[in-house]
């Protein structure tokens, strides 16, 4: 079934240098779960992969004499929140994303998780509408005028950061991440996520107001038992 996509959307398109085929896709990302059940969070969560992925082989290309551990650093400051945040304003994100009720009166526009989310969001439902070199060529665009240098500093690292830097460090696997739970009004939702080490067979619960502060806070959960591990 075709949709029409309104004036705004596409200018969506016009400034995303893409033109879906299947538009259902981009209302989808822009859709927050307190709009409606057919939300972002499975597209966004494929976004993410994407972005990483993407974000990778750009910094390959640019900082070819990095070891593995400074590109990581640099990877994570490129996509950490505020980063995704400021790209999504940007594009115009804001006055697009279907929001519940109760959701939009809180500022649900305004708050940077949600317009992270509904970027990566963005990126993913391109990568189902056109394959891996589309979104890439998308991030590659996002990122142009995004600083991108060696000496980025890891300063205030948060912990999924940190713990990615101690498993990479080592050799290790990267933990998983899963959203076990969630409680509250649609508007006002906590997050219960789990992190997991395979080769520890171990997992770390953490709660948050957002996916990622869920993420954040098991990662910082998981991080106070590694650590015991070098004591």
């Amino acid at each position: 079934m075709s949709v029409a996509l309104g004036p705004q959307l596409q200018a969506l398109q016009k400034r995303l240098q893409h033109e879906f085929a299947d538009p259902r896709l981009l209302i989808q990302a822009l859709t927050h779960r307190s709009f409606a059940t057919d939300h972002n969070e499975r597209v966004e969560f494929l976004g993410d992969s994407v972005l990483n992925l993407a974000v990778a082989g750009l910094l390959y290309e640019r900082l070819s004499e990095l070891p593995e551990g400074d590109l990581s650093r640099v990877r994570a400051n490129l996509v950490k929140q505020d980063t995704l945040h400021r790209l999504a304003v940007d594009l115009g994100l804001p006055a697009l994303l279907r929001l519940g009720e109760g959701e939009a009166k809180s500022g649900g526009q305004k708050r940077p998780s949600i317009l992270a989310d509904a970027l990566e969001a963005v990126i993913g439902a391109v990568y189902l509408d056109a394959g891996f070199d589309t979104a890439s060529a998308l991030v590659r665009r996002l990122f142009q005028n995004v600083e991108i240098n060696p000496q980025m500093q890891a300063i205030g690292k948060d912990p999924k950061t940190e713990l990615q830097e101690w498993l990479q460090g080592r050799k290790m696997n990267l933990p998983i991440y899963r959203v076990v739970g969630t409680m509250g009004a649609a508007h006002k939702q906590t997050f219960d996520v789990e992190c997991e080490i395979t080769e520890y067979g171990r997992t770390e619960r953490g709660i948050g107001g957002s996916r990622r502060a869920g993420e954040q806070a098991a990662a910082a959960a998981m991080l106070m038992f590694v650590k015991t591990l070098d004591t």
